[in-house]
């Protein structure tokens, strides 16, 4: 066999064994993209009217959600805005509860709850990320899945490669007549298609794989000249926390932040999960993007500012390194460019989806004729 014989047979037999999960996970991707905008279309529970009054504190939201999930972990608090709805996010591992109720913030009234377990987004994530297999089994077969997609994608690229410059013009436009068949046709969208598309697949690929392996997240760190932890890490507190004022410290924390980021979209204030564990607060700088927000430590008695070790810290203070690294899930979603992001990581997720399907035909033609033959 000719080399590009048997980058053939490898790239026909790894597309056979990876090409339906491939399918799955690029579907359940585009489909994913516009989450937030679909659920926008009816999230009228999330705006109130503005009052001239204090807003809840973490601490009576404390209270309100303990009376309204017993036993159930409070997670953290969303602030957002003047005019909008307080959130208050439930999660647990074991058993696993994820969960957010909306507050009016002036009023404590409930305005609406939210499952993040169940319903249609819930259902494309599950299959994006696990294939609707147990959560272990799953991501392992998807993992290992995406892996073998990189190194199709590689193996394409060979396949694609003309051998004179004179196949050049052939292999990057679509050269149809009236009577080209399908299967060329077939053949041409595959080839043709899969190189234009091939750099952005192989974005979305290693930024899935980036959030599926700690291995491959440290590696590319590593790679872009990365120092820092890369495991997000809340810092212990200095001492065990103790309040001897009237008002809990973590109360304090709010005005202080309107204070330091009159400019935020919002702040998630998680509240510490022991007497030795600093409060982390989030602090979301622009609307739908993730990569810029600022992760901020508090010492839970004097409200001192804690340094981080990890990438997750003041955004303004990383390298360039650890931005990229930061980037990583609004790159994988499109939401890095905004909409016109999210449109585009859409429709390259459908020509990717389309892959599996033209490479299939392919194979099961030539399957055919050789059956006939024999």
């Amino acid at each position: 066999m000719t080399f590009k014989q048997t980058i053939r047979s490898i790239h026909k037999i790894l597309g056979l064994a990876s090409g339906i999960v491939v399918f799955i996970v690029a579907i359940t991707g585009a489909l994913w993209a516009f989450k937030d905008e679909v659920k926008a279309l009816s999230d009228d529970y999330k705006y109130v009217t503005v009052r001239d009054q204090p807003v809840l504190t973490p601490t009576m939201v404390q209270e309100l959600a303990a009376e309204m999930y017993p036993g159930k972990s409070l997670h953290g608090t969303v602030y957002n805005e003047p005019g909008e709805s307080i959130e208050a996010i439930f999660y647990q591992e074991s058993p696993l509860f994820y969960r957010s109720i909306f507050l009016n913030p002036y009023t404590g009234k409930l305005l609406h709850t939210e499952d993040h377990l169940t319903g249609f987004f819930a259902w494309l994530l599950d299959g994006h990320m696990h294939l609707w297999l147990p959560v272990k089994i799953g991501e392992q077969v998807v993992g290992v899945a995406i892996l073998i997609f990189l190194v199709m994608l590689i193996s394409g690229i060979v396949l694609w490669w003309p051998k004179r410059r004179k196949g050049l013009k052939q292999r990057l436009s679509f050269q149809w007549k009236d009577t080209t068949r399908w299967k060329r046709k077939n053949f041409d969208i595959h080839s043709i298609g899969g190189f234009y598309i091939c750099l952005f697949a192989l974005i979305f690929a290693v930024s899935g794989l980036a959030m599926s392996y700690d291995w491959f997240q440290s590696g590319i760190y590593k790679i872009l000249g990365g120092e820092k932890e890369v495991t997000f890490m809340i810092p212990d507190n200095p001492y065990e926390f103790s309040n001897k004022g009237n008002i809990q410290p973590i109360d304090r924390l709010l005005p202080q932040l309107w204070e330091q980021y009159p400019e935020a979209d919002n702040f998630e204030i998680h509240y510490p999960h022991a007497p030795t564990s600093s409060i982390y607060v989030e602090v979301s700088n622009t609307d739908g993007v993730y990569y810029d927000s600022d992760y901020l430590f508090f010492d839970q008695t004097t409200l001192a500012p804690i340094t981080s070790k990890t990438i997750y810290s003041t955004y303004k203070d990383l390298k360039l390194s650890d931005k990229i690294l930061r980037m990583n899930f609004d790159i994988h979603v499109g939401a890095i460019a905004g909409l016109p992001g999210k449109i585009l990581a859409f429709l390259l997720s459908i020509l990717i989806a389309s892959l599996p399907v033209t490479g299939f035909l392919i194979y099961w033609g030539k399957f055919k004729k050789k059956g006939k033959k024999s």
